[in-house]
């Protein structure tokens, strides 16, 4: 049997040592969440997140084009330049077509990186206008969210993770299931502000290309548009504290009819009697 499983073993590591040198990926990512032997990135589901895929992508052949040029430099000083074919050494020390080379190519391909990765930049940093805002609180350990007055009145609540197997549905991956998961529309840019009420948080969920720090007395902001629906996972990725491995992040992205008889139905879920009045945001600019 120990054989047996050592035989699968080493096939599962052989297959995806020659997937990573192919750059094949060995599992079609699931939307959403990790899958086993995963070697590239979740499935981005906003154009934002395909855009830093794809740069990603870019990155990887421009580094192995890079790196494959330098081992041919290598090879051809092994083979030339060795002390059987050269007994006596050229003292030649200065060669100015190289200098000049060797300078302006690594400026050119910085260049080549950092103009598509400014642009990237700047559409995570400068959200577009937004069609829904929802406040996102880290806890120690989950979180909370909080939807505007115009969506249903104003609402919030709470978001634990499913502790036990047999709570959590099929579909719900083990430790990224959440009992009440942020909803929101499809097609629809969504802003999350994010803040923490204790210690150092952050809300990041890869397949939206998200992830901003929640800090206590401060609020920073994010945004995204999802592009299909689904559900998605995520989770805290600070070291906030012994609880931080079951702080999952649940977002479900519906159709606008669904978002709409949700709302009617989170209204009276989530209604507290001793609300003053609708939840109002700050304004994070």
């Amino acid at each position: 049997m120990r054989i047996e499983n050592a035989r699968r073993s080493v096939t599962a590591l052989s297959t995806a040592a020659v997937a990573l040198v192919l750059g094949i990926n060995v599992a079609s990512a699931a939307a959403g969440q990790p899958s086993p032997w995963e070697t590239g990135m979740q499935e981005m589901v906003t154009e934002l997140g395909q855009s830093v895929s794809s740069f990603h992508t870019y990155l990887v052949w421009l580094i192995a084009a890079i790196c494959l040029f330098v081992l041919a430099l290598i090879l051809v000083i092994i083979a030339r330049f060795n002390e059987n074919k050269n007994p006596v050494p050229s003292k030649t020390t200065h060669n100015t077509l190289l200098e000049v080379a060797w300078t302006i190519v690594p400026v050119l391909i910085l260049v080549a990186i950092a103009i598509p990765s400014f642009r990237l930049l700047r559409e995570q940093l400068v959200p577009p206008q937004a069609d829904l805002v929802v406040k996102a609180t880290g806890y120690s350990w989950y979180w909370g969210y909080e939807y505007p007055a115009d969506q249903g009145g104003g609402f919030k609540f709470d978001s634990n993770m499913i502790p036990e197997d047999g709570q959590r549905k099929p579909d719900q991956p083990r430790l990224l299931g959440a009992d009440n998961a942020m909803v929101v529309p499809v097609g629809k840019v969504v802003r999350v502000q994010v803040t923490s009420a204790d210690v150092l948080h952050a809300f990041a969920l890869p397949s939206f290309y998200i992830k901003v720090d929640a800090i206590p007395g401060r609020l920073n902001e994010t945004w995204f548009k999802a592009e299909k629906e689904g559900v998605y996972y995520g989770q805290c990725s600070e070291l906030c504290g012994n609880g931080h491995p079951y702080m999952p992040i649940e977002i479900r992205v519906v159709s606008e009819q669904q978002y709409a008889a949700w709302l009617a139905e989170a209204k009276q879920r989530y209604a507290s009697t001793d609300s003053s009045g609708p939840v109002k945001f700050a304004n994070a600019q």
